[in-house]
């Protein structure tokens, strides 16, 4: 059954968003984040400190996409206030690993002791922050910033060993809405 939608996402202070076509720009601090979406029927305004989205008739694909652009621009019109964070932790049981940042990578060396160099990438716009054995992972872009995150725990993934008794590597330890 098709019914009418619509859900809004507030503008806080000193935060602009502009919508031209399919594309939405949040600006505000010194911070820009763009993104475009494929928006089918559903109709973007900016009015009275509020973006505005609307779909008459909407499908369920349509409906789907609603929930999306709406969580999408939450975010963004958070990151362009405050930074994400995401929190790492190295855990090492067999040997002690070196985890350092050199320009826009994360090298990893003796990870259970093997000689290869390990290797994660950051995307522009994120800092990474080491202290010892805390990673902090910290951008405007929560996309950004999760993929760098992951990227650090993928670095260290381990297959074919018992993760029992293997339990070294970087782990997400806490992400911007929850502590695991």
């Amino acid at each position: 059954m098709n019914k009418d939608l619509e859900r809004t996402v507030e503008i806080v202070d000193g935060v602009e968003v502009s919508v031209k076509g399919n594309e939405f720009v949040v600006k505000g601090n010194g911070k820009e984040l763009k993104r475009s979406f494929d928006i089918g029927k559903i109709k973007a305004s900016v009015k009275d400190g509020k973006v505005v989205l609307v779909a008459k008739g909407a499908t369920r694909r349509e409906s789907k996409m609603i929930g999306t652009i709406w969580a999408h621009l939450k975010n963004m019109v958070k990151g362009v206030g405050e930074d994400f964070v995401y929190e790492l932790e190295v855990c090492n049981v067999h040997f002690p690993m070196n985890v350092k940042v050199e320009g826009n990578k994360i090298v990893i060396k003796s990870f259970l002791g093997e000689t290869t160099v390990r290797e994660a990438k950051v995307l522009d716009g994120v800092k990474v922050d080491i202290k010892g054995n805390k990673i902090s992972v910290t951008s405007h872009d929560i996309e950004a910033a999760g993929q760098v995150a992951a990227n650090l725990e993928i670095a260290t993934k381990l297959t074919g060993r018992d993760r029992r008794i293997f339990q070294d590597g970087i782990f997400i330890t806490k992400k911007p809405y929850r502590t695991i």
